[in-house]
């Protein structure tokens, strides 16, 4: 490993921890901020030449405040901080802060950062935008490009943020246990919306927003670190570990849609999977069954099952039917109609995804799946009347040509036996 990557390594590493305890000395989030980037630049003179520190987060945390304070007091014509050489291994009082850390602050500290950047005054897009920014080190180029929106637009969005953060005078002290359980909810919602934003993506723009999805990946880990005996943080950890596992084989060369029966379960990544199954299988030990775990433990039997074929659809007809009852949603019923329709037939999941009509009216799926039965039962004028409306509401290109496709098969399967085009 080169020198720049083994400290871009230890300082990504040591971020949520570092700026977290930043934080809590300066109760601001800027100068939180700002302490830690400069750490960065005193890491990226010293480490090379004195090697890694014995505790990379222990070592930016005291760099960090020392810059910060010496800063602050530059004017007053205080003591300035130590040369590089003089900080670069900081003996004992690294020592001690480094064994401070690994008692409750650590744990505190990255539940402090974790809660401010989902305060309940700022909605998701903010949540979403401040995570990656402040927790995750992200640059605003790099968020912008994944969200696809100019780096103003964006920045705008994370100053609004913070803003809201300054006006909403968030306590910083160690949140309670009460607080703790309330607001754990809030950032597995914020960490499972960051990896959709990118597992939403269509072909041309799935490799430019994996970033996103690999963010959410080790946000979750880390949260899990802290959480280690919680069932919901591991179900939601294997679920984005298992989704994710997919990702070379959920798009075809030319960037078209995949579906999952279709796809090449060689290209599926091995070491995600086995990662997410041992997780999921903890999880369901415990006995305390939530919706991330219900979902993995759906994404599980996809991923064990090595032909389309082998999967076992009653099992996910049932943990679908389970899922309803935690968290009633249409889209709930959509997926579970897919499972129902593999158990019991086309026309008894069409009978199911009726009365969602009207609630799922401008929703793309609706209609791809409605035609897919449509199609399966010989219906096929009203199965290219759904697929109609499934194009016009197409979120991407890739979703309109996988739709498309279907069009095709419609028009191939409605000409007369034995004519061939142009005779």
């Amino acid at each position: 490993m080169t020198d720049t990557a083994w400290i871009d390594a230890a300082l990504t590493s040591a971020r949520p921890q570092a700026v977290g305890a930043l934080l809590r000395y300066f109760r601001d989030l800027d100068t939180a901020e700002e302490a830690f980037q400069n750490a960065c630049l005193r890491a990226l003179k010293s480490w090379p030449q004195n090697g890694p520190p014995r505790d990379p987060a222990a070592w930016l945390i005291m760099v960090g405040r020392n810059v910060a304070i010496d800063d602050i007091r530059r004017t007053r014509k205080q003591e300035a901080l130590p040369d590089d050489e003089a900080i670069s291994d900081l003996e004992d009082a690294e020592e001690q802060l480094a064994e401070r850390l690994d008692g409750s602050h650590y744990r505190d500290d990255i539940l402090r950062l974790l809660f401010i950047c989902c305060h309940p005054d700022l909605p998701a897009t903010q949540q979403i935008a401040l995570a990656l920014r402040i927790v995750s080190g992200l640059t605003v180029k790099q968020i912008a490009r994944a969200f696809l929106v100019s780096e103003a637009a964006m920045e705008q969005r994370i100053t609004r943020a913070k803003a809201r953060v300054a006006d909403a005078d968030v306590p910083f002290e160690a949140p309670g246990a009460v607080e703790r359980s309330e607001r754990l909810a809030s950032v597995a919602a914020m960490i499972y919306l960051i990896f959709n934003e990118g597992y939403s993506a269509s072909g041309d723009t799935a490799a430019i927003r994996s970033t996103l999805c690999e963010e959410a990946i080790r946000l979750a880990r880390l949260l899990l670190r802290l959480f280690q005996g919680e069932p919901e943080i591991m179900g939601l950890t294997a679920l984005l570990l298992l989704q994710h596992a997919r990702a070379d084989a959920r798009f075809g060369a030319d960037g078209a849609v995949i579906l999952l029966d279709d796809q090449d379960r060689s290209k599926w990544n091995k070491a995600l999977i086995a990662e997410g199954l041992a997780l999921i299988d903890k999880a369901m030990r415990h006995r305390r069954s939530g919706p991330y775990q219900v979902q993995a433990a759906i994404s599980a039997l996809h991923a064990r099952a090595e032909k389309p074929e082998d999967t076992d659809w009653t099992q996910i007809d049932l943990l679908y039917g389970a899922l309803e009852i935690m968290q009633p949603s249409p889209v709930v019923t959509l997926n579970r109609a897919v499972a129902v329709s593999k158990v019991r037939g086309p026309q008894a999941a069409l009978d199911m995804i009726e009365p969602l009509a009207a609630r799922l009216s401008n929703y793309f799926h609706f209609f791809g799946v409605r035609g897919a039965f449509l199609m399966q039962l010989g219906r096929n004028e009203e199965a290219r009347t759904a697929f109609d409306r499934a194009i016009a509401l197409a979120n991407t290109s890739a979703e309109a040509a996988h739709i498309r496709m279907h069009l095709d098969r419609l028009q191939r399967d409605s000409q007369p036996r034995g004519k061939k085009a142009g005779k």
